[in-house]
Order: structure tokens, then sequence, then C-alpha cells
């Protein structure tokens, strides 16, 4: 009897490990699921002219983003940071500004200034939330649009969302959203 007895406790212990391990890959799965980023732009407008690599570069700054009664305050130099990067790849040189403006402003100074292309971003939601306490996920959409300095018509325009996934672990903002997005949409006017 003695023998069965260890046998049955063998299986038994080796039972509880397999349900330990079992767990450990449900759990990990379920996190995972949980921790990853809804990313995504979507191409509202785009003529049938590529944009080619040009010399300036014009990437205006949006109004801050505002949700209820709160004001981002800085999320549109953030915005207009990522939208400068993204462009810097394909342009020799991109310059960002440093407030504010207006579309007719905005527009003005790239003339100016004898701008290729003015990129104007604008931000449609922003919503920076504590997602690790409250399971309300950030949230951004911004819309892009470039324009064509000397005709000042539309050449590209492009919606880009993202939503972040249930455990941040407290480290997200919707800013960190954008970057992958944004640059997925200026590789495909690019190519």
């Amino acid at each position: 009897m003695g023998g069965l007895q260890g046998i049955m406790q063998k299986s038994h212990y080796k039972g509880v490990f397999f349900m330990k391990i079992l767990l450990a890959i449900i759990v990990t799965t379920f996190l995972s699921g949980c921790m990853s980023d809804s990313k995504q732009f979507i191409s509202t407008k785009k003529n049938s002219n590529t944009i080619i690599g040009v010399e300036r570069v014009y990437v205006s700054v949006p109004k801050d983003g505002v949700y209820g009664h709160i004001n981002y305050g800085g999320s549109g130099i953030n915005v207009s940071r990522i939208v400068t990067m993204a462009f810097s790849k394909y342009n020799g040189v991109v310059e960002s500004a440093f407030r504010y403006q207006s579309f007719e402003d905005a527009m003005q100074y790239a003339k100016d200034n004898k701008y290729e292309y003015l990129v104007f971003p604008t931000i449609l939601g922003w919503e920076d939330r504590a997602t690790e306490w409250s399971g309300i996920p950030d949230k951004v959409s911004v819309k892009i649009v470039i324009f064509n300095v000397k005709t000042e018509k539309i050449l590209s325009s492009a919606i880009i969302k993202g939503k972040s996934g249930w455990a941040t672990f407290g480290g997200d903002h919707p800013q960190d959203l954008l970057p992958e997005p944004i640059e997925k949409y200026t590789d495909s006017l690019f190519l």
C-alpha cells in the first residue's frame, strides 16, 4: 500500500505543478492582450501624386487636446514633434512651429519662408487616463492634412487613432500611441 500511496502522492504533485504552469500561461496570455495598444491610421484623401522628398517642410502646432474640462497642456507641441520626426526621414529641412498657429497664420509663415509643404495636424480627441487604476484606456485621435504651399491644395490627409491596453502599469500617455501609426502614414506617402 505504501508504494501505491507514494505513486499517488507524486501524481498529485505533478498535477499541481501542471495546473500552476497552465495558470501562468493563461494569466500571461490575458495580460499581454490587455497591455497591447491599438494604433491605426485611416487615409482619408490622397491625390495620385506621391509626395517626393523635398527640401523644406513646415509642421504647425495644433491646439492642445481637451477632454471635458481638462486641458492637456503641451499635447499640441508633442504631436508636432512626433510628426516632425516622422517627416525628417524623408526631407532635408523639416521645421516645427513653437506655438499654436491658425491655418491662415501657418500657411502665411510657410509661404514667407519658402516651404514647399505645410503639414497641419489637428487634435480631435485626447484622453489621458489612469488606466492601471480605472481600467479606462488612454485614447487619441489626430487629423493630419498636408498642403502644397504654392497652390494651397490638399495633397493628403489622414486620421490617426490610438487606444491603450488595459494593463499599462502607469507609463503610457496618448502621445505614446502616435509615433508608430504616424510613421506608417508618412512611409505610405513617400513610397
